[in-house]
């Protein structure tokens, strides 16, 4: 291994090369020492003046560095003994620090965690994301180095006391999020997990969530709405699936939406509708408007907005100093009112909203409501439009987002 270069261009110093002996090793100058007895082999004296061995090797071009002790912990041919083993190792192809970092990090929630995601929570849950996330944010951080097997109740406990602090609901969320992950532990056996500790562990008092946009809020809110938002309220679709949107899926005034996830080039582009089951929405005058006005050399329709939806809102809310917050599904519930109140029944706006109860069974169906549904969503949008802008329910109007002040 040679000296790199210093930072003002100069060459490096040689690198300072001994065999290394007992007496060197008390005696030994600050910084990085190499043994010419055994290769790799090296002592590291630290400006506070601890001292350790060292072992150093390259790794498909990359430094690998190798702690073995102090030296005061391990006797010097020993440290030879082990460093050529390490050498033999990497000779075969291995990369022994990196396998190191795994078995340290075997059994921790921090590897159960991923390995959930990767091999089950990806496969099976369509919402995955949103759980993982959480997961990250609210449990790594507190248990990434326990051992699975050693989390308790009395942990999730005080994790859910923690959270609930300020948001009953995402403490929630975490812990359906943590017990999924323990459950499939004890299911497959892994890391010697054996019971849920987020069993029996009360879960928050919530209230089923009924917000809906005011007529008397729309006109602020859809002055401040960037085009998804729109497309949610326009549309009564699922936030997840409006930003997932692509242009290929709308043929004929039509958004095809595949019940199962579409893949393409080993990358999933769309990840299926909730319930799995395909679906197709009009798109009425409005939002039709709104996509004349978006790029469409691209593969999504609204790019660069997955994930950013709840942040735009609460953003939104704050400028509009709406104490009552208003998320994104609140604007698909909102569209699912407005389909009522003028008259059209639960039985359409479970149809045209792709809800499971309402959900129509064949391809014929599907297409023999095609009449009816455009009626209902050119209706819908006409009125919210009306409501948020001031004009008459026959009026289109354009759909760019005005300029703030």
């Amino acid at each position: 291994m040679s000296g790199r270069p210093q930072r003002d261009g100069t060459k490096a110093r040689a690198p300072r090369k001994t065999k290394l002996t007992t007496f060197y090793i008390k005696t030994a100058p600050k910084g990085l020492t190499w043994d010419t007895e055994q290769k790799g082999l090296a002592l590291m004296v630290e400006p506070t003046g601890h001292k350790t061995f060292k072992v150093v090797y390259s790794f498909h071009g990359r430094a690998r560095w190798y702690h073995l002790n102090a030296v005061n912990a391990i006797a010097l041919s020993d440290a030879r003994k082990m460093a050529g083993e390490i050498m033999i190792r990497v000779m075969r192809g291995e990369d022994p620090q990196a396998e190191r970092r795994a078995q340290r990090s075997a059994g921790t929630f921090a590897e159960l965690a991923r390995r959930y995601v990767d091999e089950h929570a990806k496969k099976h849950n369509k919402s995955w994301k949103q759980a993982a996330d959480l997961v990250q944010r609210l449990l790594v951080p507190r248990w990434a180095k326990l051992q699975s097997a050693g989390i308790s109740r009395d942990d999730v406990k005080r994790m859910m006391h923690a959270v609930t602090a300020s948001s009953p609901t995402t403490a929630n969320q975490t812990l359906a999020a943590a017990s999924a992950i323990f459950s499939w532990a004890v299911k497959e056996g892994i890391d010697g997990v054996k019971v849920n500790p987020c069993s029996k562990v009360d879960r928050n008092k919530t209230h089923s969530r009924e917000r809906v946009l005011s007529d008397s809020e729309l006109p602020a809110f859809w002055s401040a709405f960037d085009p998804p938002l729109r497309a949610i309220l326009l549309t009564g679709q699922r936030p997840g699936e409006v930003v997932q949107m692509r242009w290929e899926h709308i043929k004929d005034g039509w958004w095809e939406l595949s019940g199962r996830p579409i893949v393409k080039d080993g990358k999933t582009v769309w990840s299926g509708t909730k319930n799995g089951k395909d679906h197709r929405v009009w798109l009425p005058a409005p939002m039709q408007a709104l996509l004349k006005e978006l790029d469409q050399d691209t593969e999504y329709v609204f790019t660069g907005q997955r994930g950013k939806l709840d942040q735009a809102m609460r953003d939104i809310c704050t400028d509009l100093k709406i104490g009552d917050r208003v998320k994104p599904h609140d604007l698909r519930r909102t569209h699912g009112t407005k389909i009522t109140a003028l008259g059209f029944g639960r039985d359409a706006m479970n149809r045209v909203q792709n809800h499971k109860e309402g959900g129509i069974a064949s391809v014929y169906d599907r297409h023999g409501y095609a009449d009816e549904n455009k009626r209902i969503m050119e209706a819908v949008a006409s009125h919210i439009v009306a409501l948020a802008t001031g004009t008459t329910d026959d009026k289109v109007v354009p759909m760019r987002k005005p300029k703030r002040q």
